[in-house]
């Protein structure tokens, strides 16, 4: 089997999983359990991994590869990152739905217009995704990749369009810190009658 001439990351092999040579393996699908339907995953160098079982498992799916028939050949696959080629991937995403291969090397723009950096890497960390991105040669620079802080997107045309008060990068002018005068001690902060309950 020859590899992915455009790859597009669909998984990365975890910790190996009781004595069997299951795996865990986070997928990168919109559906975990879709990993299964893309048919041949691909490592970087080549290596061609079938998947003859799958079940969910909490955040992760417990995969069986064909010819990982124990713990040490699973645990020698940990860290592993499984490809597709880009033309077994569907096209029919809606149009605010985009692969992380489609963002990386994208040129970011401030609100003006002005090209002021790269996305370098697309991460996921349980809590939606994140734009890891080079600023005016600042490495390692993580923007969420929300609405507010990425309002657009051309793959087309290779950019994002970042908002810099949302995505973090400046403070924002409107909100001054509190002065002693603005401080009302009637004022009732917000949040539940009972926060903070009797002391």
């Amino acid at each position: 089997m020859i590899k992915p001439q455009n790859p597009v990351q669909m998984a990365v092999i975890g910790a190996a999983h009781g004595i069997k040579g299951e795996l865990r393996v986070k997928t990168f699908t919109g559906e975990p359990m879709a990993l299964a339907d893309y048919g041949p995953l691909y490592a970087r160098d080549g290596r061609a991994f079938q998947i003859t079982d799958i079940r969910p498992a909490n955040t992760v799916v417990v995969v069986r590869f064909k010819g990982i028939g124990d713990r040490n050949a699973a645990e020698a696959l940990a860290g592993t990152e499984l490809f597709v080629d880009r033309s077994m991937l569907p096209d029919d995403g809606e149009e605010d739905e985009f692969y992380h291969a489609d963002l990386i090397g994208l040129e970011i723009r401030d609100d003006t217009g002005a090209a002021i950096g790269k996305v370098v890497a697309v991460h996921n960390f349980g809590g939606g995704d994140i734009l890891d991105v080079t600023l005016a040669g600042r490495k390692g620079v993580l923007i969420p990749f929300t609405q507010a802080a990425v309002p657009a997107v051309s793959v087309a045309e290779g950019f994002v369009r970042i908002d810099p008060v949302a995505a973090g990068l400046v403070d924002d002018e409107d909100s001054e810190a509190p002065r002693e005068d603005d401080f009302d001690p009637k004022g009732r902060p917000r949040g539940p009658r009972d926060a903070g309950g009797n002391r």
